[in-house]
């Protein structure tokens, strides 16, 4: 573990308290790998959990998601057997992991979805097997036994607020470009009602489009082919839904020769960075360890067979198949170049070294950061 985590997973930790009482092989490679130190024989049997994330170009299922869990396991079942899979953004391959981890004898699936709808007849099997699921940042579908996210319309209508705010007096002037997460993701579906709700009325949008898997190469064509549609002097903002394709469509303004309003979700160090020279205006920051921590209390209260109580699942949420489950929505947080020092690097997600390369060194200067 490098000290950066080691200080966000320290830092982190007063987000999570309440919370705590109470967020890589194809399926040729590996399907799945046991932690380290996972320790089996106790008097009541070892727990056998496994965890499946669903791809590696989004850098925080590898650098703190992962960890994070793994670590609040072990520190409330020290014994526990923690099997870990990514599908690598494939649908099929996270169907066959769920075959293999119920194999393993997993009895409890901390499950986030490549596909919500795909993956419903998984859930559905391991359900009629005993084993119980936790969707983990998406709601998948079938009967799911907990559900642990962020108030994800929430995060759509920050961003929205935050756009039409950048925009301001220039909305009347032009058109912007709405650029949403992958249709196979409710979460997407989601963050584009809640930024509908708030730039409806306010923005007129000349382009929307939803980009399969999130994928940063192709937010930039679609930014591309969106600027050259709409005329560039004519774009007055873009509203991404997360930050890796953010960085694609930041490259795209760059091209066109623009430079408006874009928005973004996740935190990551790059879209910190180009908030501070203005090529993107904010990011949504999800505070990965109370997620994490509240993951893995339903994974291990449901394995003991404990029920969840209202301060771990506060609320419900009903997922595409109509199931109701028990759920806790965490509340996100807008962050843009006022408030870095008291959000990101005050809960020590990064360091202000890890943000304040050279090439920044001025920016950070500028606001206050060094």
């Amino acid at each position: 573990m490098t000290n950066a985590l080691r200080r966000a997973l320290a830092a982190a930790a007063v987000l999570s308290l309440g919370v705590g009482l109470a967020s890589c092989g194809s399926a040729k490679q590996s399907t799945g790998s046991t932690s380290p130190g996972a320790a089996s024989g106790t008097a009541a049997g070892a727990l056998k959990i496994g965890l499946l994330l669903p791809e590696t170009k989004t850098t925080r299922y590898e650098q703190f998601d992962r960890p994070l869990i793994e670590q609040k396991i072990k520190e409330l079942a020290p014994n526990a057997q923690i099997d870990y899979y990514n599908a690598n953004q494939d649908a099929t391959t996270q169907q066959t992991q769920v075959d293999t981890a119920l194999t393993k004898g997993n009895q409890v699936l901390i499950l986030d979805a490549v596909d919500a709808k795909a993956i419903q007849s998984s859930v559905q099997k391991a359900h009629d097997a005993g084993v119980k699921v936790v969707a983990y940042d998406r709601l998948a579908q079938g009967p799911v036994d907990a559900y642990v996210s962020f108030d994800n319309h929430k995060v759509g209508q920050l961003q929205g607020q935050a756009l039409v705010a950048a925009v301001g007096d220039k909305a009347s002037a032009g058109q912007i470009i709405m650029i949403n997460g992958s249709p196979t993701d409710p979460n997407a579906a989601d963050f584009k009602a809640g930024a509908h709700s708030a730039m409806d009325g306010k923005l007129k949008i000349g382009k929307e489009y939803d980009t399969p898997q999130w994928d940063p190469n192709i937010a930039n064509q679609e930014a591309a082919a969106g600027i050259t549609a709409i005329g560039a002097n004519n774009v007055v903002g873009i509203y991404s839904a997360n930050d890796g394709m953010a960085a694609g469509i930041a490259t795209a303004q760059k091209a066109a020769g623009i430079n408006v309003p874009l928005t973004g979700q996740d935190a990551q160090l790059d879209a910190i960075q180009r908030i501070l020279i203005n090529t993107q205006t904010m990011t949504i920051y999800k505070p990965f360890k109370p997620e994490a921590d509240a993951a893995a209390r339903m994974a291990v209260d449901l394995a003991t067979g404990a029920s969840l109580g209202p301060t771990i699942a506060p609320t419900t949420a009903t997922n595409g198949s109509n199931h109701k489950v028990l759920a806790n929505l965490i509340t996100p947080i807008v962050v843009n170049k006022d408030n870095i020092k008291t959000t990101v690097v005050q809960d020590g997600l990064y360091t202000v070294a890890q943000i304040c390369t050279p090439d920044y060194a001025a920016a950070c200067t500028a606001a206050g950061l060094q």
